[in-house]
């Protein structure tokens, strides 16, 4: 990619109460904001082909900098054209930093002002990731927003600790920033922490305001919190960032968590979940989570969802589906990981045209109606 092409951008085009409704814009596709982004860990959704991917709605997809950075190495995906080319995705790439399995890794790792040093899962040979080294390997891997390298805690967690990784976060954001070097044609994002306190959170949001990002993410959540302290920190925190960029909430989640995260103000959501969830026999539609283990499904001729856009909910039996997840048929894992990243993209289009409409908190009771009654037939008399 070179200099002259148009700069990442975004803009928001309406509001309701704290949800809002966005575009980001970027040299290879727009962005509909509020977005889910499919998680491509090592080059793939799995269990999906790309244009499967597409078929969802995902404008976006995420690829992970640590198991990249492992194999088959940044390096050799740059000379082989980079990850668009690689797993031939033309449109937008989102890459974290590896600061989750900073967290993540805690046994093979060390964490010094540097940076960090650890063991690879795979072979134990030693790695050094530093905010420079994180932001080099995004850039080789042509990623479209970058994250800065942040260190991510578990919680609960003791203040002193929380209070270290924020700070220790905000001064690798700043060398971030200098290392990123205002790529035109790329955007850096900040990460907020502070775990579950208020005033850190605080703290975190203004030292990144400070030294100035294209956006603006909430790191450090769902990392065994309860829902109701995620959405109280997102609640303080989002009215602390700035209104013209857009606010991303890493590694969440399932569909409540992601309508309390829009209703906070939130832009963009990435998670494992819908694919996991997939492979493991579980389905997301309008009615809930259905869990095709069970043998209640293993006679029933009906469709997942007789009017979901998704023509694969439409078109096999639950008891064909029960029958693939309990022979743990690859084809399983492929249609329900597929019915799964659809339902999230019709989660987040339909939040889209709610702010749009000016309705979004009677979109939001609706849908969590739909998904408290459940998919039991009705039983007349």
């Amino acid at each position: 990619m070179n200099k002259t092409m148009k700069q990442v951008s975004f803009s928001l085009a309406a509001t309701d109460g704290m949800a809002r409704r966005g575009r980001i814009d970027t040299p290879r596709g727009d962005i509909q904001t509020p977005a889910f982004m499919p998680v491509g860990t090592a080059g793939t959704v799995k269990a999906l082909y790309p244009e499967q991917v597409r078929e969802t709605g995902a404008d976006i997809l995420l690829g992970n900098t640590y198991h990249l950075m492992l194999r088959p190495g940044a390096e050799r995906v740059a000379k082989l054209g980079g990850l668009h080319v690689f797993m031939d995705w033309p449109r937008p790439i989102l890459t974290d930093s590896g600061g989750f399995q900073v967290m993540s890794l805690s046994k093979l790792r060390k964490i010094t002002e540097q940076g960090v040093t650890f063991r690879s899962h795979l072979d134990g040979s030693a790695y050094e990731l530093t905010p420079e080294r994180s932001i080099e390997i995004q850039t080789l891997l042509d990623s479209d927003i970058i994250m800065q390298l942040d260190e991510c805690i578990p919680l609960p967690s003791e203040k002193k600790e929380m209070e270290r990784a924020m700070e220790l976060s905000l001064r690798w954001g700043d060398r971030s920033k200098t290392a990123f070097d205002s790529q035109m044609n790329r955007a850096l994002f900040g990460i907020v922490q502070g775990g579950d306190d208020a005033e850190l959170r605080g703290k975190s949001a203004a030292g990144l305001r400070s030294i100035g990002f294209d956006g603006y993410a909430v790191g450090g959540l769902a990392v065994g919190e309860p829902q109701e302290v995620m959405f109280r920190v997102l609640g303080e925190i989002t009215p602390e960032l700035p209104v013209d960029r857009p606010r991303y909430l890493m590694g969440v989640g399932k569909p409540d968590d992601i309508l309390g995260g829009i209703e906070r103000g939130i832009d963009m959501f990435d998670c494992v979940h819908p694919t996991r969830a997939g492979r493991h026999g579980h389905a997301y539609t309008r009615f809930g989570v259905i869990n095709l283990k069970n043998a209640r499904h293993k006679d029933d001729p009906r469709p997942l969802d007789e009017a979901s856009p998704n023509p694969n909910c439409r078109r096999f039996s639950r008891a064909y589906l029960h029958h693939l997840v309990k022979t743990e048929e690859i084809l399983g894992a492929m249609i329900l990981s597929q019915i799964n990243l659809s339902y999230y993209q019709e989660l987040v289009s339909g939040a889209r045209g709610a702010i749009e409409a000016g309705r979004f908190s009677d979109f939001a009771a609706e849908t969590r109606a739909q998904w408290a009654a459940g998919d039991l037939p009705v039983i007349d008399g």
